[in-house]
Formats: C-alpha cells, structure tokens, sequence
C-alpha cells in the first residue's frame, strides 16, 4: 500500500529484470491480468512486473477530493480523471524503476498515453490492448450519463453483470461461458467508484495528437470482436513516428487478455523480447 493524494494505493512488485507495469480496464481489480503473468514468465524470462488497483477499485481507496462538475451531462458526478490515475501510477513506479515497459488495457491505455504526455521520460515503450486513443463519442458520453444513473440507483450489480456479458467477446460467451463468472468476480469496484470513473471518461481528451508524438516503439492489438475499442480504432496507433505493430485477434472481444492470453502473450513476448533487448 502507498497513500497519495487522498487514497492508500495497493500495488504489487513481482520478481525481478526490465520493469513492465500493467494497468488493466475498468471496472477490474489488478487480477484481471493473471491469465498472462506465470506464462509470461516461462516463455519470455524474467521481468519486474509492477501491477496497481486503480483507485476505487479492487484494494485501493476512490479517495475523498475529486473534482465535480467535469462532465456536462452529469455536473453533479465527482470525477476521477486520466490524470489523476496517471499520477497514481507514476507515484506508486517512480520507487520501481528509471523508464518502464507500459502496458494498458482500456482505460489503462488511456493512462499510459497520460503517462507518456506527462513523464515520456520513463517510457522506454508503450503496448495497448483494447484500447484506443479517440474521445468518447456522443453515443458514448450518453452511455456513461446512463450507467452513473444506475449506479446511483442501487443497480451497481445488476451493471457488472451486464458487463461481464458484453465486454467479452461473443465467442468466449458461446464456447467459453465460464469466463462470464470468472471476470465477474474480477469486477471488484465501489458504487461511487464506478460513477467517478465513468466520468472520468467522458472528460478524457482526444489522445490522437498524442498519438503523433510517440517516439518510443508501440504495440497495438485488438479484438476482432470489441466493441468498444473496434480494430480500426486500435489501428490509429500506427501514426505513431516511433513504429506501431497491429495485430487484430479475430475471435476476442474487449477482454483479449482474458479471453485469449496464450495468442496476446504470444504477440507480446515477441515484441517485449525486441523492445527490452
């Protein structure tokens, strides 16, 4: 644990060599990505593996001093915010390493490109899973003005449900259905967390000028069945002047980590391995 700025911080610091740290989607506590740790370790080697709750979410407090009145459809909604998470991380790292392998999945892409605006100093190179760096659209920002309505209406549960059906892929659903409870009990969130999350991204900025500055190698993979960061979307990061390998992986949803470790571990342990060597 670590406190910083309002909130004790639970983090985790594994084994040792090239430091990678992992920032996974909401609404997902740090074990969402098991999947991939003990495989990463016997296919690629040894690396420091440094895992956060974001706050709000799995063991790490929301906090009482966010700010309200970011996200115009909701005013009232505190919210917390890309940079606050990215300060997070960089507070809980900044012990761990001099420059770092980011890894975000979701939201923790969005974070890593906040990282990599604030402190591109200690990004030696940045992979993205599912995630994207367009702005919410219209249809999005009403979706996450819908989802605070629930949460404050006591429907917390019944969202997570929903969500652990449609983040995954509908493959996984029909010939995986044990994934749907297993992410479920990933989903470990506050009912207040899940509101100042949701408008924290409504309120996160286009990263796609962003995008256009990164100079350090970039991974990008999505899932052919996303439906939130659709490939074409991922594919954005190939503007990226410091060089952007795609990968799509038809038969995963939003949860590629999750639903198909071993092909994403495959994709990644290649790339990790020329990246850090």
């Amino acid at each position: 644990m670590r406190e910083f700025e309002g909130a004790r911080l639970n983090y985790l610091v594994g084994w040792h060599g090239p430091p990678i740290v992992f920032l996974g989607p909401t609404p997902f506590d740090m074990g969402f990505w098991t999947p991939m740790i003990l495989p990463l370790r016997e296919k690629v080697g040894d690396y420091r593996q440094i895992f956060v709750d974001m706050r709000g979410h799995g063991g790490s407090e929301l906090g009482t001093n966010l700010p309200v009145g970011g996200f115009a459809r909701v005013p009232d909604a505190p919210v917390l915010s890309i940079s606050q998470l990215a300060r997070d991380v960089i507070e809980v790292a900044s012990t761990q390493l001099q420059s770092a392998v980011f890894v975000g999945c979701s939201i923790g892409g969005y974070v890593a490109l906040e990282i990599w605006r604030t402190r591109p100093e200690i990004v030696k190179a940045l992979a993205f899973i599912c995630s994207k760096a367009q702005a919410d659209s219209e249809t999005d920002l009403a979706r996450r003005a819908g989802i605070i309505a629930r949460a404050r209406a006591g429907e917390t549960s019944m969202l997570l449900d929903g969500m652990a059906q449609t983040l995954l892929g509908a493959t996984a659903r029909e010939q995986r259905p044990h994934l749907v409870p297993e992410v479920r009990n990933r989903m470990v969130i506050t009912p207040e967390a899940l509101v100042a999350v949701q408008a924290g991204l409504a309120t996160r900025q286009d990263s796609m000028p962003t995008v256009a500055t990164i100079d350090v190698p970039v991974l990008a993979i999505a899932g052919g069945e996303d439906l939130s960061a659709k490939p074409t979307d991922v594919e954005a990061f190939k503007a990226a002047p410091g060089g952007c390998e795609f990968h799509v992986i038809p038969d995963a949803g939003h949860l590629a980590a999750y639903e198909k470790p071993e092909e994403v571990l495959v994709i990644f342990g290649e790339w990790l391995g020329r990246v850090t060597s």
